[in-house]
């Protein structure tokens, strides 16, 4: 299907409009003809509408100087990361000027909860660290001014994170540290403009990066009734679940957990097994899909939506890969691990547990955000300050070390791996930190590789090809059928297959569109799960092919200076798209995915800046992507 170009839109609207109200003989409405289009009272299409209009873009994974490790490197603490995110101009740790092209609506914090507020106090020189032998060696070695030193006690004091035991414990600082960041997240929140999200990072099993990223609704009291419960309370991911369930219990407040990058997890985040190895009860189920009701799938350290391996005939599932090993290095991947990773592999593996256990633990939707320990979350391909602070952008950022693997030197991440990616967009009634989390919770969010891209995604049973018309979808999206993140009611009387209304605008600063696309999986009568890919809207008069496939948009990309062209692709696609091959006795689950044309990587970027030339291995093109939510339908 081709796209719906803006000529033929604005001609429907206005025939659809103005027809009913007036004649050519008579330009002026009567007020019975007002009456019979607008409802009355109520002139305003706008009026009277209880339904999220506004899509909100920020990021729930960013890291200041207050994590153990980013602190190592990163000079700018919570209140710099809040002003940035906020669209004001700060100064990097490497001295750079630094702003985003457009201010965030929303932004967590979420230093790691191990040795919280440890870093700042030991670069302060107090006292009780430096007398302890880590502590006194690590001061040495951070103020030592040797770019090589520096990088080696930072990787001495992550893999410290993951002993049993902390190197230096206090429980007063960690107290202390966390309200004083919950005060400054009360201070920068800023109802109806901004929205500081308390949070903090759960970081379990770190070369397995079983990690969480907690997110409370309230404000500073409601968070100061707890401290961040980190590894050195228990490496257990089900722990964790179980003391945010008890803190939910005992304080009345509400909280989440998120988990991210199942692709490094080698096999565990995904699992059908407890921690322990043994099977997956049903209380536990329901415990992780009540907790976690949404993932992270793309970030700086790679995309996890869908692998090559596992989705074959995707043509566009090999998209910033990280697939050697688990984060640290210190074990190869296999293949067998990966159904275990990916999002679209797990919410399949959710609809057979669903099956078995009565309930879907995988039944999240998806988000994007950065990772970034810079206390930047600017991840704008021209504007990517990257994972670390150690690694600003310079001459030769490409060829840094970002992960070093004491294994293999070919398991080494090296600058120019890094995705510049990713954001989390969320459909909320305001934008305050209630109505996001509320978003959340029902999962009406979805993923953006850092391009901001405009996606509404709904699914119902009376959607019809008008419905693609209209310049507010929405009404017909919410009246007719639920949101991303829903679920499918029964099919009426009379209805043989659920329909969907999708549409996606453009970012104003990124490429044109150049499809949407709706992954469907689905469980047989076997308990065999299958997936398809269908090209549902796309821009130009491309025609699939005999395979069905659509031919790819073609590429303006000018690499050696780092632009492109709008003159492929359109600013907008929306349609409505009925499953031919639906079975009502099947469960299954949709999720749309909006692909953008061709443009530079940031890579390109910092050749063209810099005037380097990369290895021909280094990829300088991107195509920039959103993943919604998905909606489930069970029979």
């Amino acid at each position: 299907m081709k796209c719906t170009r803006f000529s033929k839109v604005t001609a429907a609207l206005v025939v659809a409009i103005a027809a009913p109200l007036a004649t050519a003989q008579d330009a002026t409405p009567t007020k019975e003809q007002v009456a019979r289009v607008h409802g009355g009272s109520q002139f305003s299409p706008y009026a009277g509408r209880s339904f999220p209009t506004r899509v909100l873009f920020g990021d729930t994974h960013l890291h200041t100087s207050v994590s153990v490790d980013a602190g190592t490197m990163n000079s700018l603490g919570q209140e710099q990361a809040y002003r940035f995110a906020r669209g004001e101009e700060v100064v990097s740790t490497g001295g750079l000027r630094a702003k985003l092209s457009r201010p965030l609506d929303w932004l967590v914090i979420s230093d790691h909860a191990e040795m919280y507020g440890l870093m700042p106090k030991l670069l302060a020189g107090d006292p009780d660290i430096l007398a302890t032998e880590e502590g006194g060696r690590w001061y040495k070695e951070l103020k030592s001014g040797d770019r090589d030193r520096i990088f080696n006690t930072a990787m001495e004091i992550v893999a410290a994170l993951q002993k049993p035991d902390p190197p230096f414990r206090s429980d007063r600082l960690v107290r202390d540290a966390w309200r004083e960041y919950t005060a400054l997240a009360d201070r920068y929140n800023e109802p109806g403009h901004f929205s500081a999200i308390i949070g903090y990072e759960y970081t379990t099993r770190g070369g397995f990066n079983l990690h969480r990223n907690v997110l409370f609704r309230g404000n500073a009291a409601d968070a100061n009734q707890t401290v961040p419960f980190s590894q050195f309370d228990s490496q257990n991911p089900e722990d964790l679940w179980r003391e945010l369930e008890k803190f939910e219990n005992q304080s009345g407040a509400d909280v989440l957990a998120i988990p991210h990058n199942g692709n490094l997890s080698n096999g565990l985040m995904f699992s059908d097994k407890t921690n322990a190895g043994k099977p997956l009860t049903k209380e536990l189920a329901e415990l992780r899909a009540r907790i976690e009701p949404v993932a992270e799938v793309t970030q700086i350290k790679g995309d996890g939506e869908a692998h090559p391996y596992l989705s074959p005939n995707d043509e566009f599932a090999d998209y910033e890969t990280w697939d050697a090993a688990n984060l640290d290095g210190t074990e190869i991947k296999k293949k067998s691990m990966l159904q275990y990773e990916y999002a679209r592999s797990a919410l399949r593996k959710g609809l057979q547990l669903e099956k078995k256990l009565g309930t879907n633990p995988f039944k999240f939707g998806m988000i994007g955000s950065t990772d970034a320990h810079t206390s930047l979350a600017a991840v704008e391909e021209e504007n990517f300050f990257g994972k670390h602070s150690g690694v600003e952008p310079e001459v030769e950022r490409y060829k840094h070390m970002v992960i070093r693997s004491p294994m293999d030197p070919d398991l080494t991440v090296y600058g120019w791996q890094q995705a510049s990616s990713g954001y989390a967009a969320v459909w909320a009634t305001e934008n305050t930190r209630e109505a996001i989390f509320d978003a959340f919770a029902r999962k009406e969010v979805y993923a953006t590789t850092g391009s901001r891209i405009a996606v509404r995604f709904f699914g119902g049973w009376d959607f019809v090809a008008e419905d693609a018309l209209s310049r507010l979808p929405a009404n017909a999206g919410y009246t007719k059928g639920v949101p991303m993140g829903g679920e499918l009611k029964a099919a009426p009387k009379g209805k043989k297959a659920p329909s969907f209304l999708v549409g996606a605008m453009k970012d104003a600063y990124s490429g044109n569109l150049d499809r949407i696309q709706i992954v469907k999986g689905w469980m047989d009568g076997k308990g065999k799960t299958h997936e398809k890919v269908y090209d549902v809207v796309w821009s130009g008069d491309r025609k699939p092919g005999a395979d069905g496939k659509l031919p790819p948009i073609g590429n303006t990309v000018d690499v050696a200076n780092a632009t492109w062209s709008n003159s492929i692709g359109t600013p907008e696609l929306i349609t409505v798209w009925t499953d031919p091959d639906f079975d009502p006795k099947q469960s299954a689950f949709y999720y749309a995915r909006v692909i953008e044309i061709p443009t530079p990587r940031w890579t390109a970027y910092e050749a063209k800046r810099f005037g380097v030339k990369m290895p021909d291995d280094v990829p300088m093109t991107t195509q920039e992507r959103a993943y919604t939510s998905p909606i489930w339908y069970t029979p």
